[in-house]
């Protein structure tokens, strides 16, 4: 891969043209890559230096009816036909291939999103294990043979449900692929993906890298605007189970759409997760955690721990240990080696700091940070300071309402049952992070807080094998386990009449 040495945006027009060389960034549609139907295109930015970075086509609704015939097409026919096993060895065929490009993934995932480069590449590589992760469950998966009497045979089938639509976040392209696209196809359903208009780039280019490994129209994507191609794929009378992420408001229209056909739906909405420690926690360790649980990816992530809990009597300790790791964070070119690249487009910006801009109205104490860096070549891109908040109550809307950001803060608690009430009193409940010695502990905590993953001692505990989802309006539906491959089948009972002379 090039190396970018030079200045930030000399970095960044040689990446773009590095990355968009010989690409079309089209619509992928029954093994093709081709136009929209009415011809328009729209260019996702370079939050990094705001300068667009290749003309994308703008599907609409059209080119919905066109995909989601293609893909129904393809559960009829040969996928349809396949052996889950034979689907494995396809999945991972892809999977091959996928690996075989991952810089060019990374570095589109980069451009588009503005995450550091290491990063990126660590987040398309995991979304690849998940490829090869459903792969390989899926050929596992049984049906089941219930005893029901001499006189006759039971047996519980687990099918595919035929053409569904996986609408994907922005934050993290391939690696959501994955965890939605992998568990689609390796149960035997076939795919129409909306990327976020905001992040189409990464995942056009991965379902190119299909075309002859996957039977044609399996793997359709259609790029465009969410209340365009977004809402005509979670509306589509012949998408039979759709799968979404990204905010609870866009969540429930997505349901809405998906209930005139009553088509079942996964939903995974957004955190406000807590962060406690406990005072026997290896404080040191919790507070270099806690700066990356709230800031990686730049704070836009659904499980970023932006609430720190912390018992009164080892607040002072962990603020010194906590503070020096978050000001230890460079921000920066995401080409080269900051910690932190700008937040992906300039809309959201003014979002989060009109959060911090709330957050000293309604009377917190910013700690460090609060505002743009102070660096000349920065200014052009989409960059806000990590920035922590003291002083916070639980009842204000910062410690309420998800941010998106590089936004923590950090409030206090005397008792454990003060802990968990202030962990639970948000409407969200998808993820929490636990810092105690104490194993008894650990456990009580892990059972009380309302969430659907809690890690112990560390952060980001999210691997294939274990489900992913959460509690109250952080979605419905699992995904990342065993549980996906459930998301994406229907089970029928059949059951045969053994004294019956006609069989």
């Amino acid at each position: 891969m090039t190396a970018y040495d030079d200045s930030l945006e000399a970095n960044h027009e040689s990446a773009i043209e590095d990355a968009t060389d010989g690409v079309e960034f089209g619509l992928v549609v029954d093994g093709e890559t081709t136009a929209a139907a009415d011809g328009e295109t729209f260019a996702p930015e370079d939050p990094a230096i705001g300068a667009p970075i290749a003309d994308v086509a703008r599907g609409r609704e059209a080119d919905v009816d066109d995909a989601v015939a293609a893909a129904r097409a393809a559960a009829d026919g040969e996928w349809g036909e396949l052996t889950a096993m034979e689907r494995g060895d396809r999945i991972r065929e892809w999977a091959a291939e996928l690996r075989d490009h991952l810089d060019e993934l990374a570095l589109l995932e980069t451009l588009e999103v503005g995450k550091p480069l290491y990063a990126a590449k660590a987040d398309v590589e995991t979304g690849i294990d998940f490829f090869e992760y459903y792969a390989a469950a899926a050929a596992g998966e049984e049906g089941s043979v219930p005893d029901v009497g001499d006189d006759s045979l039971a047996y519980v089938r687990r099918e595919p449900y035929g053409a569904t639509g996986q609408i994907l976040p922005w934050n993290y392209p391939v690696l959501l692929m994955g965890w939605k696209v992998g568990a689609a196809l390796a149960t035997g359903n076939t795919s129409v993906t909306k990327p976020a208009e905001q992040a189409p780039l990464a995942v056009i280019r991965a379902a190119q890298l299909a075309e002859g490994v996957l039977p044609d129209g399996v793997l359709n994507v259609v790029p465009g605007f969410g209340d365009e191609a977004g809402a005509a794929v979670a509306g589509h009378d012949d998408i039979r189970k759709v799968s979404f992420t990204g905010s609870v408001p866009v969540g429930r229209e997505v349901m809405r759409a998906a209930a005139a056909d009553v088509t079942p739906v996964t939903l995974e909405l957004g955190g406000k997760n807590p962060f406690v420690v406990f005072p026997d926690a290896d404080l040191e360790s919790a507070a270099e955690t806690a700066a990356v649980a709230g800031l990686y990816n730049n704070g836009q992530s659904c499980d970023s721990g932006t609430r720190i809990l912390v018992h009164e009597d080892v607040e002072d300790e962990f603020l010194d240990s906590y503070l020096d790791a978050v000001e230890s964070r460079s921000v920066g070119d995401p080409l080269r080696d900051a910690n932190q690249g700008p937040l992906c487009y300039g809309a959201h910006r003014e979002k989060v700091e009109e959060y911090v801009e709330l957050g000293k109205e309604e009377g917190a104490t910013v700690l460090t940070g609060g505002g743009r860096p102070d660096d000349e070549e920065l200014r052009a891109g989409y960059y806000v300071e990590p920035t922590v908040f003291g002083d916070v109550d639980p009842e204000m809307r910062i410690a309420q309402e998800e941010v998106f950001g590089p936004v923590q803060f950090v409030t206090t608690f005397s008792t454990y049952d003060e802990a968990i009430q202030i962990a639970n009193d948000v409407t969200y409940g998808l993820t929490a992070g636990v810092f105690t010695t104490d194993a008894s502990r650990a456990h009580r905590a892990a059972a009380d807080v309302e969430a659907g993953s809690v890690w112990v001692n560390q952060y980001f505990g999210t691997v294939p094998g274990t489900p992913f989802g959460g509690f109250k309006q952080s979605g419905i539906g699992r995904e990342c386990g065993k549980d996906a491959l459930s998301e994406y089948t229907q089970r029928k009972s059949v059951n045969l009449a053994l004294d019956d002379p006609s069989l």
